[in-house]
């Protein structure tokens, strides 16, 4: 069966399955189909992870399938809940994207399983066209904007708790403070008198334990003067350096090099097993997630201050780093808390990209909303801005089969994400 044909329910009940109403599936497409491109790029996309998992362990895709499938579930479960509770109607939530296995209604909405197991989707009533009276663009501004902001304000939230679960299963940290090895000339740690063989006891009053720690907290506070506690010859220094935007490759923002302290025969560093009550991670994940949004804002910002530019990576690509992240834990006991923070990391960055004003995405829409508002009331046409997303739709998936041919040439040539 075409899924483009729908059994439509009435207000009350389902209709007769004799009765068809053709309904394009994919959302804000303003009356314009767009199953055959969705489900092309999709297929590539799939043929090129099916690529990665003759590359990997079959079960490292499956897992990546599987922490993808949740968090884009759990960002349309939030449009979901969010327009039900304002009354909006919502035709259809789909897990994958079509064609169609099965579906089944529940009230008035139906939920299907579909082939492409990469996503999932919210069909709502009118996301353009406010002319239905339980259409989306027929509610008010506030509401639209929550309903349209809610999916990336829940990726931006589940982190905390994908970080706190990973702090609570037993895992590895290296031991060991780090230790500067070098200072280079004509940079700020040499200005600031930074010398070799300091330890670094604490950045900005944060204590840190391991090489990890000191390389995370200098950029977490980039673009200013940063408090770094030192021992040295068995004092302790507290000396402010500037954490600078741009800087030559290899020499980072403050220009040291840091080791551990403390290396095994073969060069590396110690590891210590660690687990956190569930009240300390709790509080340490929303920590991490801050910390991660503060390093993908400054990210950017040192790209516009002349750092290099950004890498992008595909759906292979995130595939091919999670069978990595599994395999390196050598036991799937061990492999559970890399992966629920790389399911951070994921989701994290799905809520930030989901807030840009883009066209297509959730804060391109947003940003239409904001448009009217700031018009006094005057709505764009619903036909211009539908143009304007499937524009949109066509640039992004364009761009995502680029990426994919990059991510499967650099995975073809043996070259790996980690290393």
């Amino acid at each position: 069966m075409n899924d483009n044909w729908r059994d439509e329910p009435t207000e009350d009940q389902p209709a007769p399955r004799s009765e068809r109403v053709h309904r394009p599936s994919g959302r804000g497409t303003g009356g314009r189909s767009i199953q055959p491109y969705l489900t092309g790029a999709f297929l590539l996309i799939g043929l090129a992870i099916a690529f990665v998992m003759a590359q990997h362990a079959v079960t490292s895709a499956l897992l990546f399938i599987g922490i993808l499938l949740a968090l884009v579930l759990a960002h349309e479960a939030a449009h979901f809940a969010t327009a039900k509770l304002f009354g909006i109607r919502v035709h259809e939530f789909g897990v994958g994207f079509p064609p169609k296995i099965a579906g089944r209604y529940f009230g008035e909405t139906e939920y299907t399983v579909n082939w492409l197991p990469l996503g999932g989707f919210v069909r709502l009533e009118g996301e353009e066209n406010p002319t239905g009276p339980r259409s989306l663009a027929a509610r008010p501004a506030w509401q639209r904007l929550i309903v349209l902001g809610s999916g990336a304000v829940i990726n931006l939230i589940l982190p905390i708790f994908l970080f706190a679960g990973a702090l609570m299963i037993p895992h590895e940290i290296p031991e060991g403070r780090a230790e500067i090895t070098q200072v280079i000339p004509d940079t700020p740690a040499a200005a600031a008198g930074l010398q070799e063989g300091d330890v670094i006891l604490a950045i900005e009053g944060r204590e840190t334990k391991n090489l990890i720690e000191a390389s995370r907290y200098v950029r977490v506070y980039q673009g200013r003067d940063i408090d770094i506690l030192v021992r040295r010859d068995g004092q302790e220094l507290t000396i402010p350096v500037y954490a600078r935007w741009e800087f030559p490759a290899g020499q980072g923002p403050t220009g040291i090099q840091i080791a551990p302290v403390a290396v095994a025969a073969d060069g590396r560093a110690f590891t210590v097993t660690e687990s956190q009550a569930p009240w300390e991670a709790v509080g340490n994940g929303f920590r991490l997630t801050w910390d991660t949004m503060l390093l993908a804002r400054n990210q950017v910002v040192s790209w516009f201050k002349g750092a290099s530019g950004p890498e992008f990576q595909g759906p292979v690509g995130i595939a091919q780093t999670t069978g990595e992240v599994a395999s390196a834990a050598g036991s799937a006991q061990g492999a559970i808390s890399p992966l629920l923070e790389l399911a951070a990391l994921l989701s994290i960055n799905l809520g930030i990209l989901n807030l840009l004003p883009l066209p297509m995405l959730d804060g391109g829409r947003m940003f239409f909303v904001v448009v009217e508002v700031l018009r006094g009331g005057k709505r764009i046409a619903p036909e211009r801005e539908s143009l304007v997303h499937l524009v949109g739709f066509v640039a992004f998936m364009a761009l995502a089969l680029v990426v994919t041919f990059y991510d499967v040439s650099r995975i073809a040539s043996g070259d790996s994400i980690l290393r």
